[in-house]
């Protein structure tokens, strides 16, 4: 019996006869035990059998032959069932994101920004992200072809080119049902683009001042084409990074560009040179002219008032001729002796007597002259 064995493993557990102070008669209390990982796995599968509709534990069919079910059961399974189709009824959406329902595959409307219903799997749905900027790197450094970059120009010369080519989706529903492949189609159309910018263009300025005119006429380009495919697709921007010539030959179009630019220099001291000389003689004529007008106007009103005060002359002569005609005597000894070096003396002096014949009137004339000369 159990009291003779003392314990459940039998043998009790003070042989010495010592026995425990809490446990007089020499029985020790029993120990918990631990329970069997294999037999719990075990009840499980039974407890899942049974609300699958199986037997009990032993595996057999109830009293009936067939499976039992429970009204537990049943609802436990319905409300499962319930919670798991409304987890894959109701999703969200968030800022950066729009989604596209569809009715058993066909649209039926666009999503708004937050939690929304779909009632599965009548409507299931697909969740783009409109926001983010999506880039396109076309050109042999970036990872493309090798003929991907290399462009005719409209002078018929080749550039290397490497752009990239950012976009977003603008309306996910076209986007969702006109594009197979969106990058494969946006990258074709970037790139036909950029070869039909490039052909009406010519190679200088591609290399020097006109990319970002080139990149704006790319941009709108390539929108337009997309926007005739109905896309849905917005280009947001496109970046021209590199224009060269092909590497094989980079060396002999730099020493064409180094002679064009002198050539360019030389052009423009020359058309300095031109344009100040023509400036020059343009000016000196123009001073000759005015010259010229100068002295004509000065030689015509000369004349003209000569003869005008001759006229008033002659008119005065008509008048009193005596009077006039001394008049115009005593100008006209004037006129001649005003710039005549001369000395007058008196009758007395002229007949020998006194001493101003013996003075050297003249000499003392210009010393004077010559002292004030000085003293001015």
């Amino acid at each position: 019996m159990p009291s003779d064995n003392g314990g459940p493993w039998g043998g009790g557990g003070n042989r010495g006869g010592g026995g425990n102070d809490g446990n007089r008669g020499g029985r020790r209390p029993p120990e918990p035990q631990i329970p069997d990982l294999d037999r719990i796995m075990q009840k499980g599968q039974e407890r899942l059998r049974v609300l699958m509709g199986g037997g009990g534990p032993g595996g057999g069919a109830g009293a009936g032959g067939g499976p039992r079910f429970s009204r537990g059961t049943i609802g436990l399974g319905l409300l499962a069932l319930l919670v798991l189709w409304l987890f894959a009824s109701f999703y969200r959406v968030d800022t950066s994101e729009q989604s596209v329902e569809l009715l058993f595959g066909k649209y039926y409307e666009t999503g708004t920004e937050g939690l929304n219903f779909a009632p599965w799997p009548v409507v299931t749905r697909e969740i783009l992200p409109v926001t983010v900027e999506n880039k396109e790197d076309i050109g042999v450094g970036r990872g493309g072809s090798v003929d991907q970059g290399l462009m005719l120009t409209g002078d018929e010369n080749i550039v290397d080119i490497d752009f990239q080519v950012v976009w977003n989706i603008s309306d996910p529903r076209l986007f969702l049902f006109n594009l197979a492949e969106p990058r494969e189609t946006i990258r074709a159309v970037s790139e036909s683009a950029m070869r039909e910018v490039i052909a009406r263009s010519r190679l200088a300025p591609i290399l020097n001042r006109d990319r970002g005119i080139i990149a704006q006429e790319v941009q709108t380009l390539i929108q337009e084409i997309l926007d005739g495919y109905e896309s849905g697709v917005n280009i947001v921007r496109v970046n021209f990074d590199k224009a060269d010539p092909p590497p094989e030959v980079i060396d002999a179009f730099r020493q064409v560009q180094a002679a064009e630019q002198t050539r360019d220099t030389l052009e423009k001291r020359a058309d300095a040179y031109a344009n100040k000389v023509v400036a020059e003689a343009r000016g000196q004529a123009a001073q000759l002219l005015e010259q010229a007008e100068g002295y004509r106007a000065q030689v015509v009103n000369q004349a003209e008032g000569e003869a005008a005060r001759f006229l008033s002359i002659y008119e005065e002569y008509a008048k009193a001729p005596e009077v006039t005609r001394k008049r115009l005597y005593l100008e006209t000894l004037e006129r001649v002796l005003g710039s005549v070096d001369k000395i007058i003396i008196d009758q007395a002096a002229q007949e020998g007597q006194g001493v101003v014949p013996y003075l050297p009137l003249n000499e003392l004339r210009r010393n004077a002259a010559a002292t004030a000369g000085q003293g001015n």
